[in-house]
């Protein structure tokens, strides 16, 4: 089997023991293409980021590196912005060795800038699971720019599992091929290894914002609250400036892809870092775009990709329809029986630039 593995397949896992759960699944835990992953009790505070390696188990670095323990039960705590923090999760593997998994933020989780990756025992890798793994999963987490209120059951990554035969990727001549039937992006297909996307920042495309810039200072966000903060409390709007905008080092911003985007229903997508040569910039999260991303009611691209982009060492400027980011393809095991718009949780449908659900609309 090869591929991604769709929400039936998933949940084919965790009625047979593959995926381990210490509380019962939650509403819309289980995406078209992933698995939501749950914070469990109690969170760590450690003095570092750390990889356990080939022969330690997670829990033997935390004896020597922890020096603080919190309770994530009833309201939670609160996860200081700067601090890393390792934190136990609810679900836990029993895989067999034609499934492998990848782990990524979750959208709410990368336009909050909350710095989060999966750690396995004995693995020398971030949000890698290998095949066989039979273990605990841990998320390290390091707010960036918020310091924010978590709790047990808080979703801030997924795990997608992948079956281990070859031929899933789809190379560029696939993707033209499958552009031609169905188009995945609204204008011209660039491609290198992906789908090549580009940054919009001309003033009329969002109504004259080009994007956000988040605060020095601020409140903590309680990350499980919906609708409830005001954006000028948290973000600087950004007006254009003759289609450019200079990336301070170290400040986070919130962009857009000129592109709209469609996945089908049969492949899903993630974004990857374009090459450092072009730039001093990085979109700072990787992220998983399910089946139906973006699909309008014809099937045409309807949403943009929202980008979390930070500026390296030095300023950088970024100027519109610059190259800032690409978004590898490949196919699905078996398509979704409810593909991403479809389940009633789907937050970033049709999106254009948009912050995390956390915000108020308007």
């Amino acid at each position: 089997m090869g591929g991604v593995l769709s929400s039936r397949q998933i949940q084919a896992m965790a009625d047979a023991g593959q995926i381990r759960l210490a509380a019962p699944l939650a509403h819309g835990q289980i995406q078209p293409a992933s698995l939501d992953l749950r914070l469990g009790p109690k969170a760590y505070r450690v003095r570092a980021s750390f990889l356990p390696g080939k022969r330690r188990s997670v829990d033997e670095l935390l004896a020597a590196l922890k020096y603080d323990e919190m309770s994530l039960e009833g309201d939670g705590a609160v996860l200081e912005r700067g601090c890393f923090y390792v934190v136990p999760l609810l679900e836990s593997l029993a895989l067999d060795e034609s499934v492998v998994g990848a782990a990524n933020p979750k959208s709410s989780t990368g336009r909050l800038d909350i710095f989060t990756r999966l750690i396995t025992d004995r693995g020398d890798r971030f949000d890698e699971v290998a095949a066989g793994y039979r273990g605990p999963l841990y998320a390290e987490v390091s707010p960036r720019s918020f310091s924010v209120r978590a709790r047990k059951g808080t979703r801030l990554n997924q795990l997608r599992f992948r079956g281990r035969a070859q031929g899933a990727s789809l190379s560029d001549a696939d993707l033209a091929e499958l552009h031609r039937k169905s188009p995945l992006v609204d204008g011209p297909l660039n491609l290198r290894d992906g789908v090549v996307l580009r940054v919009a920042l001309d003033a009329g495309a969002f109504g004259g914002i080009i994007g956000y810039r988040a605060q020095k200072h601020t409140d903590v966000i309680d990350v499980d609250r919906i609708g409830a903060y005001r954006i000028d409390d948290y973000w600087d709007r950004l007006p254009s400036r003759d289609g450019r905008l200079i990336l301070d080092p170290g400040d986070f911003y919130i962009l857009a892809s000129r592109e709209r985007l469609a996945i089908p229903p049969d492949i899903a997508a993630e974004m990857a870092p374009m090459d450092a040569a072009i730039g001093e910039f990085r979109v700072h999260y990787a992220g998983f775009f399910d089946p139906g991303f973006g699909a309008g009611a014809d099937g045409r691209p309807g949403a943009r990709a929202v980008l979390e982009v930070r500026s390296r060492e030095v300023p950088f400027i970024l100027e519109d329809g610059q190259f800032i980011g690409r978004l590898v393809y490949e196919r699905m095991a078996e398509t979704p029986e409810t593909l991403y718009g479809q389940s009633g949780v789907s937050n970033y449908q049709g999106q254009g630039l948009k912050l995390s659900k956390h915000f108020m609309t308007e």
